[in-house]
């Protein structure tokens, strides 16, 4: 069974997504601040993590900043409608997606199942074609376990499901333009909003986790109306 865990202040909310989520043949759970999600995380894992923006002591941006660096459990941030800046901010910390409120529960239920076939694709095996490990600029990217690791560096490198989708996506396709719209598919399953920028967000952690300078990037380059390209070398192979 999927087990959301939700992370709200508010009682009437928390327990209306609890109830509707356990109709809908889910298991969820339900915390109302920080310090009761961890707590609950100590003792299971949620395959999802539903996180309210505003919320008392720590507010949903912090703990989505400290969920994303110790975690890989995907996160829907739930924020006040028109707070543009801080849905942008939840994407560039990690989260993979948001709805505004007031919302629809149905289109929570939509958006939280595309995430999780978002989720799974990153952590299902990469098909028999595919090299087990693809090298590219001092990098190494493993597509069995989903891990990015630096040469002569200390450890793996941890990535959230659409980051690593992302990559892995850019690395099949070395020195190509590639569109938002082609990566949104690739990446969330879904066609792209005009206004959609998680894929802007995506590429921008990237590059932070590759030490790709945002101002004057060498690695993954904007193309002006076109999307990103990939401007390294790829090999395949240990």
């Amino acid at each position: 069974m999927t087990d959301i865990l939700v992370v709200d202040d508010d009682a009437d909310i928390r327990e209306l997504l609890c109830t509707y989520l356990c109709e809908a043949g889910m298991g969820a759970k339900g915390a109302a601040d920080g310090e009761e999600m961890w707590r609950l995380l100590e003792r299971y894992r949620p395959d999802l993590i539903i996180l309210d923006l505003m919320l008392p002591g720590a507010d949903g941006l912090s703990l989505c900043r400290a969920l994303t660096a110790q975690h890989d459990i995907p996160i829907i941030m739930l924020t006040a409608r028109g707070a543009l800046i801080d849905r942008i901010v939840g994407l560039e910390l990690g989260a993979d997606d948001y709805l505004a409120k007031p919302f629809d529960p149905r289109e929570l239920l939509a958006r939280i199942n595309v995430v999780l076939r978002r989720a799974a694709r990153a952590g299902a095996q990469a098909p028999a074609s595919e090299p087990e490990t693809i090298r590219f600029a001092g990098w190494q990217l493993d597509t069995r376990r989903n891990l990015l690791l630096q040469d002569g560096g200390a450890g793996p490198v941890m990535m959230g499901g659409s980051d690593f989708l992302a990559l892995r996506t850019l690395l099949r396709h070395p020195y190509r333009t590639l569109s938002r719209d082609f990566l949104a598919r690739e990446v969330y399953g879904r066609e792209r909003d005009p206004t959609d920028r998680a894929i802007d967000m995506c590429i921008s952690r990237l590059r932070q986790i590759l030490g790709d300078d945002a101002r004057s990037p060498s690695l993954i380059r904007t193309v002006r109306n076109g999307g990103y390209v990939l401007a390294v070398d790829v090999a395949n192979g240990g």
